[in-house]
């Protein structure tokens, strides 16, 4: 089944681009666009969507208040935010509306295509630049690590769950964390979801910030 996108951005050029690389991949379909983030929610209504490309900027109603609105809903599609202004702001700001992605849209086509197909298998995508700059802003803001983990189901983890758990925190990819631990790709991404079914969250980058608030990863240090 292809994947069932949606295209949000106020320039009409931007979406013709995107439509484009969409359209020419077997396993994509393209089957809604909106302008900004009201008309986005409104065809959404009538319209089964799996992903949404979501722009920042545009009138009416942001990118990042219309991810918050799809996202609060029971069922959604899955929301990768893009934008030209690689800031932190827009980044923590959409992730924590719902957003499984945050991109930049002068990304290499390969890559977006690799972010879609990724977060419409259940993971998260943040640009790698974003993510460690991320961290080492609002790292110093959560709990100091001399405290005990205090979510109990991280104790029903196993021990390499909670290597491959610290690892995840660290912002590597399953194909990296697979290279650490000198397993299979294919292991690493069974293990990431047995952690997200035991701890009960919705994708990596939950994984990320438990790992810090529960103090598994020191602030600024990337290790435990």
């Amino acid at each position: 089944m292809s994947i069932r996108m949606m295209l949000v951005d106020d320039q009409v050029l931007l979406r013709t681009g995107f439509r484009m690389v969409l359209a020419a991949q077997p396993d994509m379909e393209v089957v809604a666009e909106a302008g900004d983030g009201v008309e986005a929610i409104e065809v959404l209504r009538s319209t089964a969507v799996d992903v949404v490309l979501m722009d920042v900027r545009m009138p009416k109603l942001d990118g990042v208040e219309a991810t918050r609105r799809i996202c609060g809903q029971e069922v959604h599609p899955k929301v990768i935010i893009l934008t030209t202004f690689d800031l932190d702001e827009y980044a923590f700001s959409g992730l924590k509306a719902g957003a499984s992605g945050f991109m930049l849209k002068d990304v290499p086509p390969g890559e977006l295509l690799g972010a879609i197909r990724a977060v419409h298998s259940g993971d998260a995508v943040v640009a790698p630049s974003t993510t460690r700059r991320l961290l080492n802003r609002f790292a110093p803001m959560l709990p100091s690590s001399d405290k005990e983990p205090h979510h109990k189901e991280i104790e029903r983890l196993t021990e390499r769950e909670r290597e491959v758990m610290l690892l995840v925190a660290q912002g590597l990819s399953n194909g990296e964390i697979a290279a650490r631990l000198v397993l299979s790709e294919a292991t690493v991404k069974t293990h990431v979801g047995r952690i997200l079914t035991k701890l009960g969250l919705r994708d990596r980058v939950q994984v990320v910030v438990l790992a810090y608030e529960t103090g598994l990863v020191r602030a600024g240090s990337g290790g435990v």
